[in-house]
């Protein structure tokens, strides 16, 4: 049996350490971007891209997206990259990854309605993206109006 000094003293050991271990837990930092990274990265992807070296240009916008993912044209120039290979579900990936952080960018979401419509003939997600660029955009009203009353016939 132990005695009562020793139980209390035990506690408050085993309470010490509890809240010492508490105290010392680091708080989750968000994730830090690096943009003077991401540019140069971005800058040589676009270089690589206009001489024809598409794999350079995919894994530099890549490493570019992941040092600084809200910048909205990384993602939209990655996206659409990818398209041009064919690989559309992956393009749609990125394009959400970049509305998450730059939701009022309309040309993400105009790609995405683009690459959902024609490509992957997800058209309720077409749709969505389309109203969403119609209200972020000023430009070409009338013009994607008619593609969103097609699609509306089409969904129906």
């Amino acid at each position: 049996m132990v005695p009562d000094v020793l139980r209390s003293v035990l506690l408050m050991f085993w309470l010490f350490v509890f809240v010492a271990g508490c105290a010392s837990t680091p708080e989750p930092q968000p994730a830090e971007t690096d943009s003077a990274g991401a540019g140069e990265l971005v800058r040589q992807a676009w270089h690589a891209q206009q001489q024809g070296n598409t794999g350079q240009a995919l894994d530099q916008y890549r490493q570019a997206f992941s040092l600084d993912p809200r910048n909205a044209m990384t993602a939209n120039n990655l996206a659409l990259l990818l398209r041009e290979e064919g690989r559309f579900a992956e393009a749609i990936s990125i394009l959400r990854k970049g509305l998450e952080h730059s939701p009022d960018t309309e040309e993400l979401h105009y790609n995405l309605a683009v690459i959902s419509e024609l490509y992957l003939l997800d058209l309720d997600t077409a749709l969505r993206h389309y109203r969403r660029y119609q209200d972020l955009s000023e430009a070409e009203g009338k013009q994607v109006a008619g593609w969103i009353a097609d699609l509306e016939r089409r969904v129906e």
